[in-house]
């Protein structure tokens, strides 16, 4: 069973509009690196519900997937 767990996100924004997040911070404050951004689309997440830009991003060595919807930043936790 999935949950959407809405958490902070430290972000990197260019002088274009681009945004990339860069850590993940957890409801009990874990900060978690974002290795690397593998890919962005628009996306709906079929675990939780909730649509919007999908980023797919690398943590701790496992590919992952977090959500922005609205201007608030979501995960698929478990």
């Amino acid at each position: 069973m999935y949950r959407k767990v809405y958490v902070d996100v430290i972000l990197k924004q260019d002088k274009t509009g681009a945004t990339r997040p860069l850590r993940i911070i957890w409801e009990d404050g874990r900060v978690y690196e974002i290795e690397r951004l593998l890919y962005i689309c628009r996306a709906a997440s079929l675990k939780v519900g909730g649509c919007g830009m999908r980023y797919t991003v690398q943590i701790c060595g496992k590919e992952t997937y977090i959500f922005e919807e609205e201007g608030r930043w979501f995960v698929e936790a478990k």
